[in-house]
């Protein structure tokens, strides 16, 4: 079985160990890819089931329909930003399709405190992956990004 991820918004797809936080880097949450974001409304890259957004609108996570579990988490130390700069357009429950939008960010309100906005896009249950492809460089929104193999549920 495979899935594929389509980029969330327009910009620049990076192996994640170009991102320059330790976690995201040495792959400690699961692997996937970072965009260096040129837009700032952020679609879904399939479609799924919302499973959390963060309290600070900075990160969303949910469960695609292959069962990949995915997390987009917008910017580096946003946390910190408790929500300024960002506004969410699902919540928890949320059925989406890919392409819905999820979260709009303010570039401004985000780059005044010295936050980059590199985005990782995190499959946190890598333990489904068999086998995971990246296609870097400049994608618009909506082109694919990420192709994977799946395991097949026994």
């Amino acid at each position: 079985m495979t899935s594929t991820l389509y980029a969330p918004v327009d910009g620049v797809v990076k192996k994640m160990e170009n991102v320059p936080d330790q976690v995201f880097a040495d792959k400690m949450m699961g692997d996937g890819a970072a965009i260096e974001p040129e837009t700032f409304l952020f679609r879904a890259p399939c479609a799924g089931e919302i499973m959390h957004v963060f309290p600070s609108k900075h990160a969303v996570s949910f469960r695609n329909e292959e069962g990949l579990e995915i997390m987009i988490h917008i910017g580096l130390d946003t946390v910190y930003l408790k929500g300024k700069g960002f506004k969410s357009f699902v919540a928890e429950g949320d059925r989406v399709q890919t392409g819905d939008p999820l979260i709009k960010v303010n570039p401004k309100k985000v780059q005044k405190h010295d936050k980059p906005l590199i985005t990782p896009i995190v499959i946190t249950n890598m333990d489904r992956v068999k086998q995971l492809s990246l296609r870097e460089g400049r994608k618009a929104s909506g082109e694919a990004m990420l192709e994977l193999v799946i395991h097949e549920e026994i």
